[in-house]
């Protein structure tokens, strides 16, 4: 009995204890977002005695790149210039822009989650496009809002349409593929001042990319390349690279098949019967198409000596088989114009020769029980080379027969080496892609 009287009379004393204590006033409810209430937010934030666009948020600001791709314009590799579309998204933190501190500042802001302003009212880093073709000035577009955090952090992201010098490689035109690069450096404020970073969930995204009809995009990559030196001092720099690879199909159609077609024309010029009167006439006009189709592969190249474009190489050496075939093809004509007259005994024996195989081939066959071999004579018994002396019109026609064989073979072993060339680079992409 008496352990119960005891325990009541504790509880009784702690809970006038509790009553006699002072207590503490309820925490204030943080106002809801009005207005007005970031109306005072911005006020405050952007008093003109406490906030300068023209000053940097701190000795040294880390700014946070990364370069969203759009579309590629233009890949134009006789200009070296390509176009793309896309927009930079651009970090950094100002703590002067901050309101997650409320003591910091005349009341609680914390059920605003974050504001926009633009840069006539924030201070923003000066970066330049470096290897521009157009307009080398600062990145800059009033219209273009800004996201500011509740802890100071800013969100920009310019757009625009970027032309960057490309120095394109033609060895492989037109199955080629071009390495391209946007270059990102600041100006004004040195590496000490402004120090640029690649943004490290996506520094090259792709994700909104649309297609070009022309290019085909392999690989998008971004670098923190070597600072850059300017005036003594030192730049913060990146670097952002496209990697392209041309479609073929347009090209295979209408300009690697027509070529390759045009370069066997030449052979069959010596399958036209001098009498027909258009030898000369046939192989001159595919020695000027070719003339004709080398000037409109060089209008869509750069004048550039640091790579030698295959496609030109071999329409060289097909012009220059066509150029040595009109030489041959006047003097086949000139000695079917000379008619039965004898040729040379020098002639007439390599000619004899020539024959000897053929008719040995045809009608000297000997056979040694169940086989049938051949056995090469030069003339039958009968035949006497110093009165069979061959006409300068029969002569005319072994020449035809021998140069259609040359020129056949010498075409396709050209056009062979150039398809092999050409494949071996296109499928080495793809298997360096995948």
């Amino acid at each position: 009995m008496p352990y119960k009287v005891g325990l009541y009379t504790l509880v009784l004393f702690v809970s006038w204890w509790n009553h006699a204590l002072p207590q503490s006033p309820p925490l204030p409810t943080p106002p809801t977002y009005s207005r007005a209430l970031e109306t005072a937010l911005r006020a405050e934030l952007f008093d003109g005695s406490n906030y300068s666009t023209l000053q940097r948020p701190d000795k040294k600001v880390d700014v946070r790149l990364s370069l969203t791709l759009l579309t590629v314009n233009e890949l134009n590799i006789k200009d070296q210039v390509l176009s793309i579309s896309g927009y930079l998204s651009v970090t950094w933190s100002d703590d002067r822009l901050s309101w997650k501190d409320t003591t910091s500042t005349s009341q609680d802001y914390s059920s605003i989650n974050f504001l926009f302003s633009t840069e006539e009212h924030v201070w923003t880093p000066a970066i330049i496009v470096e290897n521009s073709v157009e307009d080398i000035s600062v990145i800059s577009d009033s219209k273009i809002p800004m996201r500011i955090t509740w802890d100071g952090r800013i969100h920009w992201n310019p757009t625009g349409i970027y032309k960057v010098v490309c120095e394109s490689d033609i060895t492989y035109y037109p199955l080629d593929t071009q390495t391209c690069s946007i270059k990102i450096s600041t100006w004004g404020y040195t590496q000490g001042e402004i120090q640029l970073q690649l943004d490290n969930q996506k520094t090259f995204d792709t994700s909104f990319y649309n297609e070009n009809g022309e290019w085909d995009l392999y690989s998008a990559t971004g670098v923190k390349s070597s600072d850059r030196s300017r005036g003594g001092e030192s730049y913060s720099s990146l670097t952002f690279t496209l990697t392209l690879r041309r479609k073929p199909e347009f090209h295979i159609i209408n300009t690697i098949f027509p070529m390759i077609l045009m370069a066997f024309l030449i052979p069959m010029v010596y399958k036209l019967p001098p009498e027909s009167g258009e030898k000369m006439g046939y192989c001159l006009t595919v020695l000027l198409a070719y003339a004709v189709y080398l000037s409109l592969i060089s209008d869509n190249i750069p004048s550039t000596s640091k790579n030698i474009c295959y496609l030109s190489v071999y329409l060289c050496l097909t012009l220059a088989y066509s150029t040595i075939s009109v030489t041959i093809v006047s003097c086949i004509l000139n000695a079917y114009a000379q008619g039965e007259k004898k040729v040379t005994g020098c002639i007439n024996s390599i000619c004899c020769c020539i024959r000897s195989k053929r008719v040995a081939d045809k009608n000297h066959v000997t056979y040694y029980g169940d086989h049938r071999r051949m056995r090469i004579e030069e003339f039958p018994p009968d035949y006497d080379s110093e009165t069979n002396v061959i006409s300068y019109r029969e002569y005319s026609k072994i020449l035809d027969k021998i140069f259609f064989v040359v020129y056949i073979v010498i075409i396709t072993i050209t056009t062979a080496v150039f398809l092999i060339l050409l494949l071996i680079h296109f499928y080495s992409i793809e298997e360096r892609s995948s």
